[in-house]
């Protein structure tokens, strides 16, 4: 039994119009061809394949072969990836980027982040996107080492990359003094400097842009933690208490999972956002749309 040969992406897309107008002619009205050619390119794949892909004999028109039936979901996948692989082309002859390298500080609030990426989704369908999510100056290493094209940075103490970045302001999100309803601050409201007798629980920077300065610390006590989710967690635990944004615990503080301290020192604190990236590496027209969005959310 002789191999397969190759079908063309020509005969592809007859057969493929040929089924999607249900009939020969119909096909080489659409593909502006002769009725002669489209039956020549149809005959040409079933001898490329050794199949019959449509049973002429049924009916006047053309009938889909159980063989015609796999081979047709296989031409649409096909016609598929050469149509997304045209649009990203011409994306790229027009200085399209072809993936984005998006960092985020990991206090940007979800509701953001997800209105963001769907808009950016259904704005450029063809360009890849590489996500990463980092606390604190790991944001801002990340955009200087070239690893990301853009960030969502912390506020400026800690975005500390000088000439090297341009930055946008997009708004900032509240961080909040929180606890375990069983805490012993939860109690409140407290005198200033209670919390200096608790553990607080600290995020701290991979990165070594923060190296030995601390933001927000008011304990002598700390268990330092380099993912938000796990202090998270631990908050909810009653294993400290610590600042957190308030979009993330907002829910728990609903529920009774969380108390929001009152504490004269650490009410609250806006925590600033910017979009950040290399001043020698300007902005292509997908890393502009997502700094506008983020810019436009904080309006």
């Amino acid at each position: 039994m002789r191999e397969p040969g190759a079908p063309t992406f020509d005969q592809l897309s007859v057969f493929l119009a040929i089924v999607e107008t249900g009939s020969f002619a119909g096909a080489a009205r659409r593909l502006n061809r002769a009725n002669s050619v489209v039956s020549y390119a149809i005959a040409n794949l079933e001898a490329q394949l050794g199949l019959a892909l449509f049973d002429r004999a049924a009916a006047k028109t053309p009938v889909l072969t159980e063989a015609g039936k796999v081979v047709l979901a296989q031409a649409r996948v096909i016609a598929g990836d050469v149509a997304a692989l045209r649009a990203q082309a011409k994306g790229l002859l027009q200085g399209l980027e072809a993936e984005v390298h998006l960092v985020l500080d990991v206090m940007l609030p979800t509701a953001r982040v997800v209105d963001a990426l769907r808009a950016f989704r259904e704005a450029f369908p063809t360009v890849t996107l590489r996500l990463h999510v980092e606390g604190l100056g790991a944001v801002t290493q990340m955009v200087l080492d070239r690893r990301a094209t853009v960030g969502i940075a912390g506020p400026l103490d800690v975005v500390n990359g000088g000439d090297e970045l341009d930055y946008i302001a997009i708004g900032s999100t509240l961080l909040i003094p929180v606890a375990a309803p069983d805490h012993p601050l939860a109690r409140g409201p407290n005198p200033p400097g209670a919390g200096r007798n608790h553990t607080q629980l600290v995020l701290t920077d991979r990165s070594k842009l923060t190296e030995g300065r601390d933001f927000a610390v008011a304990s002598a006590h700390t268990w330092r933690l380099g993912d938000l989710g796990a202090k998270h967690i631990l908050l909810k635990e009653g294993l400290g208490w610590g600042n957190m944004p308030e979009p993330m615990v907002r829910e728990d503080i609903a529920a009774g999972r969380l108390v929001r301290l009152a504490m004269p020192e650490l009410v609250e604190a806006p925590y600033a956002l910017h979009a950040i990236y290399r001043g020698d590496t300007p902005p292509g027209p997908a890393t502009g749309f997502l700094i506008e969005r983020f810019r436009a959310q904080a309006d």
